[in-house]
């Protein structure tokens, strides 16, 4: 895994804060049975979520968003995150439609360390390549009984998003300041796409919560 680029690379710096809360619009995505909401507060939201999953070929959750055209760079600190179940999902959503099965690529955290099937650690990114196909996930490299590279750090648990093209790069950082990437993946993504905050309760019956705070973004 590559450390973050240095500055004068157009990805080696967090984006200055750019977009008002106002400018957002948060929806419930595959009618959860259980509704969501977002809430501002102070630099950022408090976010409750219903949903199956984000995963397979079809999604429930609840998404905070606004449409982004050409490159950006998107950064988030999650401050918070009580989970409903070991796979409640938190993060960063790029996104080409509302449609439950639209291609995507989401760069989120767990609410823990625990082990999930491949994955030792907090962090991963996930993407599905076209409308109504599975999704699939990059997950990091260590593996038990190593400590986990990408570890939860809440209430800093920051997760970065850079798109150049066709080229979607994740990092990961415990400060906003010092990235650490995680995965790139090149991507056949719409020029404009939604893109914000997601998260999905991975229990139908029950909602989980997020604090995202300090959300930026730069072209």
């Amino acid at each position: 895994m590559a450390e973050s680029p240095q500055p004068n690379d157009p990805r080696g710096l967090r984006p200055a804060p750019a977009q008002p809360i106002g400018c957002f619009t948060n929806v419930d995505v595959g009618s959860p049975q259980l509704a969501g909401s977002a809430k501002p507060v102070g630099t950022g939201w408090d976010i409750v979520a219903g949903g199956a999953d984000i995963w397979e070929n079809a999604d429930q959750f609840h998404f905070l968003f606004h449409d982004i055209a050409d490159d950006f760079d998107i950064a988030v600190r999650v401050e918070s995150f009580t989970p409903a179940h070991l796979y409640s999902k938190a993060g960063l959503m790029i996104r080409e439609s509302l449609e439950s099965g639209s291609a995507h690529l989401m760069f989120f955290v767990f609410p823990d360390d625990e082990p999930r099937n491949n994955n030792l650690g907090a962090y991963e990114m996930q993407y599905r390549p076209a409308l109504g196909v599975n999704c699939q996930a990059i997950y990091p490299a260590v593996t038990p009984p190593a400590p986990p590279e990408f570890p939860a750090a809440y209430p800093n648990s920051w997760l970065r998003v850079a798109r150049r093209g066709h080229q979607f790069s994740a990092y990961a950082s415990t400060d906003g300041k010092t990235w650490k990437q995680y995965a790139e993946k090149e991507l056949m993504l719409a020029n404009t796409v939604k893109v914000g905050m997601a998260l999905t309760s991975h229990n139908p019956e029950v909602t989980a919560q997020a604090a995202f705070r300090e959300y930026s973004e730069s072209k």
